[in-house]
């Protein structure tokens, strides 16, 4: 929040913005840009809704019980809502994001009093939205798809950055996996132009971001025309680009699909040394049956096949996944040789769900569904599989000396968070280096969802006790 002081013409016009976040990285990039766009406006972020002038509800589809999770909160911030009016204020509620896309109508019949409903590719348009709910009252809804794009028409983001900013290149999706809303959600698959993207990352860059993660709902189908004119640039020549950035230190991407795994990224990941040793790469089961019927488009040989040659070119590289147990028609062999793909290839961190029905996808009408007690037992024990491969990658850490990204200061007085080129949480006690350094730290204990480690200083014969380099984290 821009600082202000008290009782000034400023403070008295401005208003105060509150955004809640539900899911991907998407929509923590998304509702960074709605902060962008409402900032003329005088809306300044904070951090509690009840006192908010308008407030921002950002969903997600993907999760299970999306929307009555979403319901719940409306709920609760309608009494807000009332009490703001009694007072002689007034709150805009409003719901954006991919739940409000699927589900406008519904929002409106459930929630009468939410004042906006807009989608992920509309919130470009928020002053007008605001406007017309302003002037005329009712609810406004916009979930259209427009013919131009959203990022022609946001400003450049003024804000600083953090140490490690989110950089949307890619949105949409034509994949068309039969569990998933993201098709009719966010769209059809969008690249953005180059000279865009390396405009709003030397933007990022020069408010302080050091490393910049490239988001897509498929990162690695991105595929624009070359600036120069002479054919399209992939997402291993955008990376290249956005490799010569002074200041840049480090890149990552984000969410891939084994499809769009070419030749060029995969290589590129042995050469350019910016680009973190880090991929997340969802394959979603580990049986061809399953696979086939999610429409996914891939064999579970071709994911072993592009992770041999991941590590071909980069021994190191950690590969994360998301699994569906449970998916229509899944048998008990099919769960097994999920389980067998996992130890083929050795996880060093997974996301894992019971596969939930998502109303107007072909699999939501499918035959043969798994019972929840099924998918609860099968659940179970993948996560058991996929936490020991987690602790046995993070085990190999200990006693090693990592490159570690300082980002934000830890729970602990003295202590700094910051994150290996592997995505690992390092919890670090008085360093030298100050947050949006890289410093080298000797990994010297395990925690459940971190690493704990002790600063080396490049001149240094003076070991640290262990017992006082580190404390213990939650």
């Amino acid at each position: 929040m821009r600082t202000r002081s008290p009782g000034s013409q400023v403070d008295r016009l401005a208003k105060k913005l509150f955004i809640k976040n539900y899911g991907c990285q998407m929509n923590i990039y998304d509702s960074a840009r709605m902060a962008d766009v409402l900032k003329p406006l005088d809306y300044y972020l904070t951090n509690t809704a009840e006192e908010a002038d308008m407030v921002i509800l950002n969903t997600c589809h993907i999760r299970e019980k999306a929307s009555e999770k979403l319901f719940s909160e409306l709920g609760r911030l309608r009494q807000a809502k009332v009490r703001r009016e009694v007072k002689g204020s007034r709150m805009i509620l409003a719901v954006a994001g991919c739940v409000a896309q699927a589900e406008g109508a519904e929002i409106f019949r459930r929630a009468p009093y939410v004042d906006l409903v807009f989608g992920p590719q509309t919130y470009h348009r928020l002053p007008e939205m605001i406007a017309r709910a302003t002037r005329v009252g009712g609810g406004v809804l916009d979930t259209d798809f427009p013919v131009e794009s959203k990022f022609d028409h946001l400003p450049k983001t003024s804000t600083p950055a953090q140490v490690s900013a989110y950089l949307s290149i890619q949105e949409g999706c034509d994949k068309f996996c039969t569990f998933c809303v993201v098709p009719y959600t966010r769209g059809a698959e969008f690249s953005r132009p180059v000279p865009a993207i390396l405009e709003e990352a030397r933007r990022l860059v020069d408010g302080g971001a050091r490393e910049i993660t490239l988001l897509g709902q498929n990162v690695n189908a991105y595929h624009s025309n070359h600036p120069a004119g002479t054919g399209t640039t992939t997402l291993a020549g955008l990376i290249h680009a956005l490799a010569g950035i002074d200041g840049l230190l480090r890149i990552r991407y984000m969410t891939s699909h084994p499809r769009d795994m070419d030749k060029d990224l995969l290589t590129l990941h042995g050469t350019e040394p910016k680009l973190m040793p880090f991929l997340h790469l969802p394959v979603q089961s580990g049986s061809d049956s399953v696979l086939q019927r999610m429409n996914r488009g891939h064999r579970a040989n071709t994911y072993r096949e592009i992770v041999t040659r991941l590590r071909h070119h980069r021994p190191d590289i950690a590969i994360s996944s998301d699994f569906i147990v449970g998916f229509p028609g899944e048998t008990e062999a099919d769960f097994e040789s999920t389980l067998v793909l996992v130890r083929d290839v050795g996880f060093a961190q997974a996301f894992s769900f019971k596969y939930s029905q998502r109303p107007g996808t072909p699999a939501a009408t499918m035959g043969n569904q798994v019972s929840e007690a099924e998918k609860d037992e099968r659940l179970e024990v993948l996560q058991a599989l996929l936490t020991s491969e987690s602790r046995a990658w993070n085990t190999r850490m200990l006693g090693q000396r990592l490159q570690v990204l300082f980002e934000s200061p830890g729970r602990y007085p003295g202590q700094l968070v910051g994150r290996s080129p592997y995505l690992q949480a390092v919890h670090v006690k008085n360093p030298v280096s100050a947050i949006g350094d890289i410093a080298e730290v000797e990994i010297i204990a395990l925690h459940a969802n971190s690493l704990a480690g002790r600063e080396i200083m490049p001149s240094s014969a003076q070991a640290l006790d262990k017992g006082d380099a580190y404390l213990e984290c939650m």
